[in-house]
C-alpha cells in the first residue's frame, strides 16, 4: 500500500487539477501545479530502491522546477526559456535512463526501429518548418529543445522493440504522448492559440509523466508489481 499511495494521490490531485483547467479556475493554479511532480518523485522514492532511481529523482525535480517557472512565463521571456533548459535537462536524463534499462536481443526488429527513426526524424523536421517563421529569438532554443525530446522518444522507441512487457509499452506512450503535449504547448504559444489549450497540455503532461514513470519502476521491479 505504502508504494502505490503517493501515485493514487499524484492521479486524484491531477484528476482535481484538469478539472479546474477545463472550468477555468485560474486562481487555483498556483496551488495545485507545484504539489503535482513532488508526489511522483515521493511515490519513486518510497518505492524499493532501483538502478538509476536517483537519475528518475532528478529528472522529476527539473520537470518540477519547469513547471514553476512556467507559471510565471506570462510576466517575460526569460522564464519560458529557464523553464526550457529545465524541461531539456530532464529528457536528457530521461534518455540516459532508457539507454541503461535492461534490453532484450531481437535482431529482427531493426527495420521496425529505422522505419520509426524515419517518422520521428519527420515529425522534428515538419515542427521546426512549421514554428520557424514565428520563433523570433527563440528559434536556437526551439530547435534544441525540440531535438532532443525527438531523441528521447527515439531511445524509448527503441525500447519499446527490445524491453520487457508492459514497461515498454508504458513508456513508449508516455514518451509519445509528451511530444503530443509538448507539440500543442508549441503550437499555441508560437503559432496560433488552441482553445483550452492548458487544459490539453496539461491533460497529456501528466498523462506522460505518469506512464514514463510506472514504466521505468515496471521494468526494474522485480520483487513486486504495481497494482494500478
Amino acid at each position: 500500500m505504502k508504494n502505490t499511495l503517493f501515485f493514487k494521490i499524484y492521479i486524484a490531485f491531477s484528476i482535481v487539477y484538469l478539472f479546474i483547467l477545463l472550468f477555468r479556475y485560474d486562481n487555483l493554479d498556483l496551488l495545485f501545479k507545484p504539489v503535482l511532480m513532488p508526489l511522483l518523485g515521493f511515490g519513486v522514492y518510497v518505492y524499493p530502491k532501483f538502478p538509476l532511481r536517483k537519475f528518475l529523482l532528478r529528472a522529476l525535480v527539473l520537470s518540477w522546477i519547469g513547471d514553476v517557472i512556467l507559471l510565471f512565463a506570462d510576466i517575460a521571456e526569460i522564464y519560458f526559456i529557464l523553464a526550457l533548459i529545465s524541461f531539456l535537462i530532464s529528457h536528457i536524463l530521461y534518455s540516459l535512463i532508457f539507454n541503461k534499462q535492461t534490453k532484450i536481443q531481437n535482431n529482427n526488429k531493426k527495420i521496425f526501429f529505422l522505419i520509426g527513426s524515419l517518422v520521428i526524424a519527420c515529425y522534428l523536421i515538419a515542427m521546426i518548418l512549421f514554428l520557424m517563421p514565428t520563433l523570433g529569438n527563440l528559434e536556437i532554443p526551439v530547435i534544441v529543445y525540440a531535438s532532443v525530446i525527438s531523441t528521447m522518444l527515439l531511445f524509448a522507441f527503441n525500447g519499446f522493440l527490445v524491453w520487457e512487457k508492459p514497461g515498454n509499452i508504458y513508456i513508449f506512450t508516455g514518451a509519445l504522448i509528451f511530444v503530443i503535449s509538448d507539440s500543442i504547448l508549441a503550437v499555441n504559444k508560437f503559432h496560433h492559440p488552441i482553445e483550452k489549450s492548458s487544459f490539453y497540455i496539461m491533460l497529456t503532461y501528466l498523462v506522460a509523466k505518469y506512464l514514463i514513470v510506472m514504466g521505468i519502476i515496471k521494468l526494474n521491479s522485480s520483487v513486486e508489481r504495481l497494482e494500478l
